[in-house]
């Protein structure tokens, strides 16, 4: 079975995965301190303690993508300490993905979002759109033939809740749930209709802008939604017409069977 790891700022995401099925799939808050045998007791644990999973399921391979680099230093250490005889790719410079990145610095587009566009064209082709609702909200457009052109950056739902709550006098931090109506009639319904509607506002306006730049006709961009925070905004945003929750794992599950040793 194949291990695929994507860290993010706020969530790790884990999923392993049977040949081209994701067989399950774990969700841990990302913490930079822990060290390697934490990381590596979490990961086991999880693993072994799922009644699908048998002990004869062994990990045969493992691949990561971090945005935080104080875990992908420990994640190193657990591949070699506790995977050592299992191929594990990282995607990092000299990873091949097939993507060809055409931004003024490819290096700086985080590796989640490089190997989010390999997955999006793989799934629907181009062009296309990628929406992650993370710790940011990243707008990914990806051309006809499967290049990564550019994209926006947006602060995270969750970010802009902890600000609302932080710097309003009178303003307290909220639970992300639908409100009764778009019109608020109390503080706490107003944050979570200008918050839901706010987001969804805001990503189909740049998704329109964006598909105008992206194909001579935007109907032809299909618009994908991922990340944690997805499910919250599906129902509201109409620019989006795929949800795929595990798209940074399947884009992983690519990449490892570009990269792996050859048998």
């Amino acid at each position: 079975m194949l291990l695929t790891i994507d860290v993010g700022n706020t969530q790790t995401t884990l999923g392993l995965f049977d040949g081209e099925e994701i067989v399950e799939h774990w969700r841990i808050s990302t913490d930079p301190r822990r060290t390697a045998d934490e990381l590596a007791v979490l990961m086991q644990g999880l693993m072994g303690s799922h009644p699908i999973i048998s002990a004869e399921d062994q990990v045969a391979g493992l691949a990561i993508c971090s945005s935080v680099p104080a875990v992908l230093h420990e994640l190193r250490e657990v591949t070699r300490r506790y995977y050592g005889d299992v191929p594990a790719v990282i995607v990092e410079p000299g990873v091949k993905t097939g993507v060809h990145v055409l931004m003024d610095n490819p290096k700086e587009v985080g590796a989640d979002r490089i190997v989010n566009a390999l997955a999006a064209n793989h799934l629907y082709g181009g062009p296309c759109i990628v929406v992650d609702f993370g710790t940011a909200t990243t707008f990914d457009a990806i051309n006809e033939r499967g290049d990564y052109v550019g994209g926006a950056i947006a602060p995270g739902i969750e970010i802009s809740v902890e600000a609302l709550g932080m710097r309003g006098a009178q303003l307290r931090k909220i639970e992300l749930a639908r409100p009764r109506n778009v019109i608020g009639k109390n503080t706490v319904e107003g944050m979570q209709s200008g918050i839901l509607y706010g987001f969804a506002g805001q990503v189909d306006g740049l998704v329109e802008r964006m598909a105008r730049e992206l194909a001579k006709d935007p109907e032809d961009v299909q618009v994908i939604a991922t990340g944690g925070l997805a499910p919250l905004v599906l129902g509201e945003a109409s620019a989006i017409d795929v949800h795929e929750p595990w798209l940074t794992l399947i884009g992983l599950r690519l990449v490892f069977e570009r990269n792996k040793p050859a048998a």
